[in-house]
């Protein structure tokens, strides 16, 4: 699975590029997109089933309708959630924020950072840009927790 990390300052336009990456890449296989939430709680519905069983203590809870799957996970772990992810099929995963993770970066607006492999590219240069970005195995080392569960591997 591929990983995409595209970071920046708030408000610098890091959703809008990548809903304009999301199609192009999905041209080129399944994509799936984290968002770092940071100090921002998502809020679980009140009294809605799915709700109730997660806070019960479920470590994922699931509903399903008519259109889309909606899962609640008990982990902030970012490798586990790219373990799940690489295990569900995907090849490619955009990771909006966790500025501090090593992973090769897509740099909206003006931010500095290590690994940076573009600065405000336009989409046809990210994915002429792939072969650059790592890809993630859920066999490796943990960069969270060093233990022997998903970290990216060397470039191919």
């Amino acid at each position: 699975m591929k990983i995409i990390q595209v970071v920046g300052w708030s408000q610098s336009g890091k959703t809008t590029f990548i809903k304009r990456l999301i199609p192009e890449l999905e041209k080129k296989g399944r994509v799936a997109v984290i968002k770092h939430m940071g100090n921002h709680d998502f809020r679980l519905e009140p009294a809605k089933d799915t709700t109730l069983f997660y806070e019960a203590g479920a470590t994922m809870s699931v509903g399903i309708d008519g259109h889309k799957t909606v899962a609640t996970q008990r982990t902030t772990s970012l490798d586990e959630v790219l373990i799940l992810l690489s295990c569900a099929g995907i090849d490619y995963t955009i990771i909006e924020g966790f500025k501090t993770r090593a992973f090769p970066k897509i740099v909206i607006g003006d931010l500095a950072v290590d690994n940076c492999v573009a600065s405000d590219p336009t989409v046809d240069e990210v994915l002429s840009l792939l072969p650059r970005f790592e890809d993630f195995t859920p066999d490796s080392t943990s960069e969270e927790t060093g233990n022997k569960r998903g970290r990216p591997h060397e470039k191919r």
